[in-house]
C-alpha cells in the first residue's frame, strides 16, 4: 500500500538530544530555485539521557543539500550522512554552530506544506511538519529557538517581504532585488515559523493594550480584496480586548499581521506575529459573505489571536498533545463568540457540529482519544475529536471548577509554563493545583475514545417529598480500549414545576448545592442523587447547556418534551426537546413516507414559537429547523439513506402545509428591504425569514418560487441571495434555479470566494442526479484540483449530499475513490480528509457497506501516501472487528 508507514507512539517520547538556541535564516527567492541558508547555534540538551547521540535533522521532499559547515569549516561527505530525508552528523561537540545551504522549488510544492507558491505569492504553512520542507531542522514542537529571518526577492514582483516578529532592517540590493530582516524575540518551535513574499496591499489599524502599549495591526491582501478587511480588523480588536478582560492576556509584540492566501490546507495558522489565513476565513463584505461566514470569520480571527498564549507562549511538547493548544483555544473562541453573539444559538451550533461529526468519528475506524496514543501521519489527527471534543473537555473543567477557580487555573497554567513546551497533564495539573479539586479521574477524557451514554432514571415519593435521580454511564469499546474506566463529568440540571418555574434544590448529603440549577459530579458507573423538599412531581431539565459530550438516554414522554420545548429557560434544553420531538416524528414518517400526518400537538408547539414576537428570532429559527439527515443517521441503528431522506422531506412538507400561513406571516415580518445591518436582531431576522422560505418552497407553489426569485433579484446581501438560491436548487426535478445560477456566476466570476460558494451550492444539493452535475463542474474553467477550497467546495460538498454520495449503485463511492487517488499525488492531506467518510460503513445497509468496502480495498491496492494509507488501513482493519 505504501512505504514509510511507521507508527509513532506517545509512550516512546524522548526529549531532543540537542537544543537550538538561535536560528538565522537567509531565504533568497529565485525564479527556478529558492536558496535557504540556515545558521543554527546548537548545544546538547542536559535533559536528554543520550549525551553521545548523533545530531539528526529532519528534511523533506525536494530539498537539495548544497553545503554543510560546522563552526565555519565545510564538512565533506564523510562528516555527515543523508538517510531517508534526514541529515545525520555523528561527531558533535557540546556546543557548536551548524550552517547548511539548501535549494528548494516552492513553486512545485502542491502539498502546500512548508514554503509554496499561491498565485503570485510565496507563503508558508509549517504546522505540523512542514518546516522540514524548507531546510534541515529539529522539526518537533519541543525544540524552541529564537528566529531571525532575512528574505530577499525581486522587488517588482514581491514588494512585500514578511516574517515573524518585528522588522529590524530592509533595503535595496543589486539586480532589482530587495531584502527585509525580521526578528522574533520569543523562542518558538519551527511549526510557528512564517514568511510571505508577494505583491500585496495593506490595511492598518491599532490597538492600545490595558497597560497602554500601542500595537500596530496590519492585514495584507491582494489589491482586489482590499475592501474586505474591515470585519477582520474589527474582530481582531474585539478579541484582543476580550482576552485582556476574560483571561488577563495582553499581546506581547508591537506588531500583529494577518495575510490572506487563496491556497491553504487549513482555515488559518497562528504563526507568531504573522497569522496566515485561508482567504475564505478572513475576507468578508455583505455582498459576498453570509451572516454565517461573518460569524465564522470572527471566530477564526479570535481563535488564531488567542493562540498567542494558548499555543505560542505555551506550546505543545509533542503532537500527541495537539488538543492542549487546539481544544483550549477552540473553547476560548467559543466563549468569545457566545459573549459577542447569542450564547444559546452558539451553544446549539457547537453541539450540532459535535453530535453530527465528532460522535460519528467516535463511532468510526478513525476513533481516537483527544490525546492519541499513536499515529502514522499527524495530519490525520487535526480532527473534530482533537478540536471540538477537546474544547468540550476544557468546558467541562470550567463547569466543575466554576468561573473564579477556572480563571485562577488558567492564570497558573500560563504563568507556570510561559515559554515552555508542555503536555495536557501540565494543563490539568495547573487547574487542579489552583482549585484544590482532584482531577485525576477527569484525565480519562484525554486517554479514552468513544461517546459515553448517560442512562437516567428517576422516581418521586410524594409523601416524603423526595425525588431520586439515578445516572449510569457506559461507553462503547473502541480500538484503543475495550473496557472503559468511568469518566468524571459535570451534569448540569434543574427541576421544573408545573408552570415551568425552576424549583429550589436541596441535595441530600451535599450542602454545597444551592439555588435552582446545579452541577452534579458524575464519577461512578452509577450514582443516585436524592433531592429533598420537592413539593410536587418535577419535570427534570437534564444536561443543561450540554454540560458534557455524551448521549442522554432519559425516557421523556411526548407531553414532557412538549412542555420543555415551550417552558424550559435553558436555551439548549428547549431546543433539544424540539429536536427530540422532530426526530421521533421523522422516525414515524419513515413508516409512512407517502401519507405522513403530523400531530396537532407538534404543530401547536412549532406555531407557538413562530408567532411569539418576543422570542429571539435567531433562536426561533433553530427551534423550528429539522434535524439534518446527517444527524438523523447518527440516531439510527441501521442507516437507510433513502428512507431518511424521504422521511425528512415528508416532514418538511407536512410542517410547511400545516403552518403555511404562519410561515408566510413570519417571513413577511422578518423581511427587511432597508439598509443592511449586522446587529443581532437583523441577523436573527434573516435566519428566521430564510428558514421560513425554505419550508414554503417545499410546497411546490409558484407564489413561493416567485418569492425566492424576487429575494434573489434584490441582491440585498449574500445571506438572502444564497438562501433564495438554495431553496430553489433543493426543489426535486426543477430547473428554476438554473438561470439564477448562471446570473450568479456572471456577477461574481472574478471573486474566487464567491465562486467557491457557487460550486458548493450545486454540489451539496441533496437532490438526485448530483453526481452528473459534479462531474460537469470538475471540467469548469474555475475549478482547480490543486486548490483545497475548490476541492472542498465540489468534492467535499458532494460527500455531504447523502443521497448522492450514498447512491445505491455505488457510483458516489467510486467517484470519491477516483478523486482520492488523483489528489493523493497532489495534496495528501486533502485526499485523506476525503477518505474518512468511506470508512464509516458499519451502520450502512449491507449493500452499501459492501460497496464502500470495495472502494477501500481498491484504494489499498494503490501506492498511497502515509496520510491516506492510515485512514484506509484503519477502515479495513475495522472490517474484521
Amino acid at each position: 500500500m505504501t512505504t514509510n508507514s511507521q507508527v509513532i507512539y506517545l509512550k516512546n517520547y524522548k526529549p531532543p538530544a540537542f537544543l537550538i538556541d538561535t536560528t538565522d535564516l537567509d531565504i533568497r527567492i529565485g525564479d527556478e530555485y529558492t536558496s535557504v541558508v540556515t545558521r543554527l547555534k546548537i548545544r546538547r540538551n542536559p535533559a536528554s539521557s543520550e549525551m553521545s547521540a548523533e545530531l539528526v535533522l529532519q528534511g523533506g521532499k525536494g530539498i537539495k543539500l548544497q553545503e554543510v559547515m560546522m563552526d565555519g569549516l565545510i564538512l565533506d561527505s564523510s562528516g555527515y550522512e543523508l538517510e531517508d530525508s534526514k541529515l545525520c552528523i555523528q561527531q558533535c561537540p557540546e556546543t557548536f554552530e551548524l550552517t547548511t545551504e539548501c535549494l528548494i522549488q516552492p513553486q512545485l510544492n502542491t502539498s502546500l506544506e512548508g514554503l509554496y507558491k499561491s498565485g503570485g505569492m510565496y507563503c508558508t504553512q509549517c504546522e505540523a511538519e512542514g518546516f522540514r520542507n524548507i531546510t534541515y531542522y529539529l522539526d518537533r514542537p519541543d525544540a524552541l529557538s529564537v528566529f531571525t529571518t532575512r528574505i530577499s526577492a525581486p522587488k517588482t514582483s514581491y514588494p512585500v517581504l514578511l516574517a515573524n516578529g518585528n522588522p529590524v532592517d530592509s533595503g535595496d540590493l543589486d539586480n532589482g532585488e530587495h531584502f527585509a530582516v525580521w526578528h522574533d524575540p520569543f523562542p518558538k518551535p519551527a511549526y510557528l515559523f512564517a514568511m510571505v513574499a508577494g505583491d500585496l496591499v495593506r490595511q492598518d489599524d491599532e490597538f492600545i493594550t490595558a497597560s497602554g502599549r500601542k500595537v500596530d495591526l496590519q492585514i495584507f491582501v491582494e489589491a482586489h480584496n482590499s475592501h474586505k478587511c474591515d470585519h477582520a480588523l474589527a474582530s481582531l480588536k474585539r478579541s484582543m480586548l476580550w482576552d485582556e478582560k476574560t483571561y488577563g492576556r495582553e499581546y506581547d509584540l508591537d506588531l500583529f499581521m494577518i495575510v490572506a492566501v487563496d491556497d491553504f490546507n487549513m482555515g488559518a495558522m497562528e504563526n507568531k506575529g504573522l497569522n496566515i489565513f485561508n482567504s475564505d476565513c478572513v475576507l468578508a463584505d455583505p455582498a459576498t459573505s453570509s451572516d454565517a461566514m461573518f460569524e465564522r470569520i470572527e471566530g477564526i480571527v479570535a481563535h488564531e489571536y488567542f493562540h498567542n498564549w494558548s499555543g505560542n507562549r505555551v506550546t505543545c511538547r509533542d503532537w500527541f498533545q495537539l488538543s492542549l493548544k487546539e481544544g483550549f483555544t477552540v473553547y476560548r473562541d467559543a466563549q468569545y463568540t457566545a459573549d459577542t453573539y447569542s450564547a444559546a444559538v452558539k451553544r446549539i451550533d457547537d453541539v450540532t457540529i459535535l453530535r453530527t461529526h465528532q460522535f460519528a468519528e467516535d463511532a468510526s475506524p478513525m476513533a481516537h482519544p483527544i490525546r492519541p496514543a499513536s499515529y502514522i501521519e499527524i495530519n490525520n489527527f487535526y480532527s473534530v475529536t482533537v478540536y471540538e471534543k477537546g474544547a468540550e473537555v476544557v468546558g467541562m473543567m470550567h463547569s466543575l471548577l466554576g468561573d473564579h477557580l477556572f480563571r485562577k487555573g488558567s492564570d497558573l497554567y500560563f504563568d507556570r509554563h510561559d515559554g515552555q513546551a508542555v503536555t495536557t497533564d501540565h494543563f490539568v495539573a495547573a487547574m487542579g493545583d489552583a482549585s484544590g479539586i482532584d482531577l485525576s479521574q477527569f484525565k480519562h477524557w484525554y486517554s479514552q475514545a468513544g461517546t459515553p451514554t448517560l442512562t437516567v432514571t428517576d422516581s418521586y415519593d410524594a409523601a416524603a417529598q423526595e425525588y431520586r435521580l439515578t445516572v449510569a454511564q457506559s461507553t462503547p469499546a473502541t480500538a484503543e480500549c475495550q473496557h472503559k474506566q468511568p469518566f468524571h463529568m459535570p451534569f448540569r440540571m434543574a427541576l421544573l414545576d408545573a408552570n415551568g418555574t425552576e424549583m429550589p434544590l436541596v441535595v441530600q448529603g451535599n450542602d454545597a448545592i444551592t439555588g435552582t440549577t446545579c452541577v452534579l459530579d458524575i464519577k461512578q458507573a452509577q450514582q443516585t442523587f436524592v433531592f429533598q423538599e420537592v413539593k410536587q412531581h418535577p419535570i427534570p431539565s437534564l444536561l443543561r447547556g450540554f454540560s458534557a459530550p455524551v448521549k442522554l438516554d432519559y425516557a421523556y414522554t411526548k407531553a414532557q418534551l412538549l412542555f420543555l420545548a415551550s417552558k424550559d429557560q435553558d436555551g439548549f434544553c428547549r431546543w433539544e426537546a424540539c429536536q427530540r420531538l422532530l426526530i421521533e416524528a421523522t422516525e414515524e414518517a419513515m413508516l409512512h413516507t407517502d401519507g405522513y400526518q403530523i400531530t396537532d400537538a407538534l404543530v401547536s408547539m412549532l406555531r407557538s414559537s413562530l408567532v411569539d414576537e418576543h422570542l429571539d428570532t435567531a433562536m426561533v429559527a433553530k427551534l423550528i429547523q429539522l434535524p439534518s439527515e446527517a444527524y438523523l443517521a447518527e440516531t439510527q441503528t441501521t442507516v437507510d439513506v433513502d428512507l431518511i431522506h424521504a422521511a425528512r422531506e415528508a416532514m418538511r412538507m407536512a410542517i410547511a402545509s400545516a403552518l403555511e400561513n404562519e410561515l408566510l406571516t413570519c417571513y413577511q415580518r422578518c423581511h427587511d428591504t432597508g439598509p443592511f445591518s449586522q446587529t443581532g436582531g437583523a441577523i436573527g431576522n434573516r435566519a428566521l425569514k430564510n428558514t421560513c422560505l425554505s419550508y414554503l418552497n417545499s410546497l411546490g407553489k409558484t407564489q413561493y418560487h416567485n418569492m425566492a426569485q424576487q429575494q434573489y433579484a434584490l441582491q440585498a446581501n449574500m445571506t438572502d441571495v444564497g438562501a433564495a438560491l438554495n431553496s430553489l436548487i433543493a426543489i426535486e426535478g426543477s430547473n428554476l434555479a438554473t438561470p439564477l445560477l448562471t446570473d450568479f456566476y456572471q456577477r461574481w466570476h472574478t471573486d474566487t470566494q464567491v465562486v467557491d460558494q457557487w460550486f458548493a451550492m450545486q454540489c451539496g444539493a441533496n437532490r438526485s442526479g448530483g453526481l452528473e452535475q459534479v462531474q460537469q463542474l470538475l471540467q469548469h474553467s474555475a475549478f482547480d484540483i490543486r486548490n483545497p477550497n475548490k476541492v472542498r467546495s465540489v468534492v467535499g460538498s458532494f460527500i455531504r449530499s447523502a443521497i448522492n454520495f450514498h447512491a445505491a449503485d455505488g457510483s458516489g463511492y467510486a467517484f470519491v475513490g477516483d478523486m482520492i487517488l488523483k489528489l493523493d499525488a497532489i495534496n495528501p492531506m486533502i485526499a485523506s480528509g476525503l477518505a474518512k467518510p468511506l470508512g464509516r460503513f458499519k451502520r450502512q445497509t449491507p449493500q452499501r457497506k459492501a460497496l464502500m468496502q470495495k472502494q477501500l480495498q481498491r484504494l489499498s491496492e494503490a501506492q498511497l501516501s502515509k496520510d491516506v494509507f492510515e485512514v484506509v488501513n484503519r477502515a479495513l482493519d475495522s472490517s474484521n472487528d
